[in-house]
Parts: structure tokens; C-alpha cells; sequence
């Protein structure tokens, strides 16, 4: 069933494109189907793979056979959905962007925001998987959650929770997908930054964390994958 609907006094027409389900479909396909300037919130887990190229363990097919089946994507394809969320996201609306630690420490990252200087970083969250991963030096146990906002650039009357943590312990159910991410974390800022109702987008929604957190919490999914 095609979505059509009013959310907050707007018409929302997707063709082909359901609200708050999982579904089938290529981040480029669902986006093109979205209207400017809709969403509250914007959560992107790109399939990247800096880290991996740069330590080169050579070992990954052995070690790796959980990893996802998709083919990783190309720092334009990145910087395209970047550009997106820039486009379908409101005024002050948030996007939620993961990455790796070579990416920030480096600044790899800011490659994927030329095409949308108009997010500006507003903060970031460190997450401890709480599981000790690869690293020729320091061993990876951290991912990195890039928190980016439209302009205008504002906190007060748009982040209603201040006792969230720029530190994160949760340990993600990966039998549900490899690549899961902290569930209670999703949900936290989901209620933190979005009003009931609000449009929260996900277009490589993985293990659909979000569309769970955004069920339990009155919030409008948009999302998919392609498994």
C-alpha cells in the first residue's frame, strides 16, 4: 500500500513507499520518492569500510563471514545520502551519522558533508560496544555517532533530554543483524530530539532499531534495505 497520508497538516504522498514497515528497496529509490523538508530526524549507517582498508589485516573473509552480504559504499554514494538527509530534513532537523574512529580522527568524515554545508556538527556520541574488536595498536571496541543539525543551529526548544551521555555502554543484539546498534541509545535521542508524530528517516535501516524505537515512542518511520 502506498503511504498518503497527513502528518502534522502536511500531505505526505510516497509512492510505493510505506510508513512505519520494513521493506525492500535502494536508498536512492526510497529518497527519491520523499518530498523536502518533512523529517525531524535523519539516521544514516553507511556500509563504509575506512577502518577495515586502512589496518589491512588481510584476513577478513576468514574472520568476517557475518558481516552484511551488501556491497560497501563509495564515499560519493556516502556523500550523496548526506546530501539527501540535507534536502528532506526541516529546519533544525537532526541527522545521526555513524562512523568509525579513523574517519573522525582523521577527518575523513567531513569528505561526505561537502555537498551539504548547511549540516553543521553539534555533537557526538562515543559508543562502547562492550566487545573487544580488531587494531594493530588500540583495539576497536567504539563506534562513533556523528550528530549533525540544519540550519538554524539551535539546542534550546529542539533537545528536550540533557541527561544523555557523550559515553555509551550497550551492548547491541547482533544476532539480529551484524552490524545492530545500540537500541536503547536510538531510542533515547529519537524521544530526545523528535516530537510524537515526527517523520524519522532511515534508508539503510539494517536491523530496523529504529522503526522499533520509533514504534514504541508514537514517532512516523521511513525507511528500508536492501536485506
Amino acid at each position: 500500500m502506498s503511504a498518503k497520508r497527513t502528518v502534522r497538516g502536511r500531505l505526505l504522498s510516497l509512492q510505493g513507499v510505506e510508513l512505519n514497515a520494513r521493506q525492500r528497496i535502494d536508498a536512492v529509490d526510497l529518497l527519491s520518492r520523499i518530498p523536502d523538508r518533512i523529517a525531524t530526524m535523519f539516521w544514516f549507517d553507511p556500509q563504509y569500510r575506512a577502518v577495515l582498508d586502512r589496518l589491512a589485516f588481510g584476513n577478513e573473509g576468514a574472520r568476517q563471514k557475518g558481516r552484511s552480504a551488501l556491497k560497501s559504499m563509495t564515499d560519493g554514494d556516502i556523500a550523496f545520502v548526506v546530501e539527501e538527509a540535507a534536502r528532506v530534513l526541516k529546519p533544525s532537523g537532526h541527522l545521526m551519522l555513524w562512523t568509525d574512529k579513523f574517519s573522525v580522527a582523521s577527518g575523513h568524515w567531513q569528505q561526505w558533508r561537502r555537498r551539504a554545508r548547511h549540516l553543521e556538527i553539534v555533537d557526538m556520541i562515543a559508543w562502547n560496544k562492550m566487545r573487544i574488536g580488531m587494531g594493530r595498536r588500540a583495539r576497536c571496541v567504539s563506534e562513533f555517532l556523528l550528530i549533525l543539525q540544519k540550519h538554524p543551529s539551535r539546542a534550546k526548544g529542539i533537545w528536550t533530554d540533557h541527561g544523555i551521555p557523550d559515553a555509551w555502554s550497550e551492548q547491541s543484539d547482533r544476532g539480529i543483524h551484524p552490524h545492530a546498534k545500540p537500541y536503547c541509545l536510538t531510542e533515547r535521542l529519537i524521544r530526545a530530539a523528535t516530537k510524537r508524530g515526527d517523520i524519522v528517516i532511515d534508508p539503510c535501516a539494517g536491523s530496523y532499531g529504529v522503526l522499533t524505537a520509533c514504534l514504541a515512542s508514537g514517532r512516523t518511520f521511513i525507511g528500508g534495505d536492501l536485506l
